[in-house]
């Protein structure tokens, strides 16, 4: 072999060879800073959660701890929660974007074709948790896997002033729509109207819609998926909503989004608001903030319950948090090992304690866990995972269904027929906009 001379070498490996074995003169020379292993990034987006505790501790604690643990980067990005699906649809279609996205209800369904299977991480999850609701399994699964995995249910319950209903004459939250209609005319002849949201927003107006829809007997399609929308039930039920709207809301409510009933009731404007746990645990945090016109704190004169019975029932729907992880990620092991860290019970409590009941989790033993003992008031959200329909019930979830939630038909219906359309014209216009996507 021929010998080549140092100035030979240097002369045919250039600068990078100097940097390799010229120590800090040689990495001055290459003007870049030596090249280190870098660890694995995990974009994951959320909502910003109505406890902000939750998101400080997310920040400040579980996110380092599971950095720490797995070796990773996560970064966290917290937004408005109507902004996550144009967010993740702008994301599928560019090909790139955050590697998990917290999506509500049955919006999953829309993007199955874009989701990884995560049936490895929430088949092993749901075995540990007690098995899964059959709201979290609707949301979240379709062709035999898991497109999306199931983080939590916000039960959605009417929070109302006990001693406002109580000089109504009402001692006790109203069992029957009609009865609620009473009570809220009296209050709102006080200057206590009912709050209630019918614009477009993921959470409260169709947490409010679907189950009134349902409660009259009527749905969006029937068992086999047909439309069946236009129905003498479903016009029955936006009749009712029309005379009820107008006797006990108020009327500002066509509107508001997810936040501006839980300001309402706050300051006093309202005196019951279907809405998750945040209204009351907001009052805890800040019991001299919130006074009622006595002075005391607005938080002792709060109670929960659900949504009336129509004349075929009772029913509910929750608002449903699961993450998707879309095909485009090229972090999906990663992405996977923290979905498994999350829901670890050592982590998934920390969490779920910081929520203090505004969400329940996904599987059945979240049931027994301790926070439901600490108050009371709180009851009735240990079981909303057992309440909630979902939509396109009572046919299968699908993203027809989806499609038609994240539309706001339903909502719609109910708001466009309180603004003055005739009832029969509000379900027809729906039936339209209905078959459309489910023909």
């Amino acid at each position: 072999m021929a010998r080549i001379s140092r100035r030979k070498f240097m002369q045919v490996t250039g600068v990078s060879a100097a940097a390799a074995t010229g120590g800090l003169a040689g990495i001055l020379a290459t003007g870049r800073a030596p090249a280190y292993a870098q660890a694995t990034t995990v974009h994951w987006i959320r909502w910003n959660d109505f406890v902000p505790a939750s998101d400080q501790l997310l920040r400040k604690e579980l996110l380092p701890e599971a950095e720490k643990a797995l070796g990773m980067k996560i970064t966290f990005e917290t937004v408005n929660g109507n902004d996550l699906q144009p967010r993740i649809t702008s994301s599928i279609q560019s090909g790139a974007g955050p590697d998990l996205f917290m999506l509500f209800n049955n919006h999953p369904h829309l993007y199955k074709a874009s989701a990884v299977d995560l049936s490895d991480v929430a088949d092993a999850i749901g075995k540990a948790g007690g098995g899964y609701y059959p709201v979290s399994s609707g949301n979240c699964s379709a062709d035999g896997k898991w497109i999306s995995m199931p983080f939590c249910i916000v039960g959605a319950m009417n929070a109302y002033r006990k001693s406002w209903f109580a000089e109504a004459g009402f001692n006790a939250f109203p069992e029957t729509w009609d009865q609620y209609r009473e009570a809220g005319k009296k209050l709102k002849a006080k200057g206590r109207p009912l709050g209630q949201s019918l614009g477009h927003s993921f959470g409260d107006p169709p947490t409010f819609t679907y189950p009134l829809m349902w409660s009259y007997g009527a749905s969006e399609v029937d068992k086999s998926g047909k439309d069946v929308v236009n129905s003498k039930e479903m016009i029955e039920s936006v009749k009712f909503m029309t005379a009820f709207w107008k006797d006990a809301f108020d009327e500002g409510g066509l509107a508001w989004d997810d936040s501006n009933n839980n300001r309402a009731f706050l300051s006093g404007t309202v005196s019951s608001t279907l809405n998750g746990a945040s209204i009351y645990i907001e009052s805890l945090r800040k019991p001299d903030q919130y006074k009622t016109e006595k002075d005391t704190p607005l938080k002792d004169d709060i109670a929960h319950a659900p949504l009336p019975k129509g004349p075929v029932g009772q029913f509910g729907m929750h608002t449903f948090q699961s993450h998707l992880m879309p095909t485009y990620s090229k972090n999906q092991k990663a992405a996977k090992d923290f979905l498994k860290w999350l829901h670890t019970p050592a982590n998934y409590d920390k969490w779920f304690a910081s929520q203090k009941g505004f969400a329940t989790g996904p599987t059945t033993d979240t049931e027994k866990n301790k926070v439901w003992d600490e108050d009371k008031i709180m009851e009735p959200y240990r079981v909303a995972g057992k309440l909630g329909q979902v939509p396109g019930y009572p046919a299968p979830t699908g993203p027809k269904a989806a499609e038609a939630l994240s539309k706001y038909i339903i909502t719609d219906i109910y708001a466009k027929a309180v603004q003055g359309t005739p009832a029969e014209d509000a379900v027809k216009w729906g039936e339209g906009e209905l078959k459309k996507i489910y023909t």
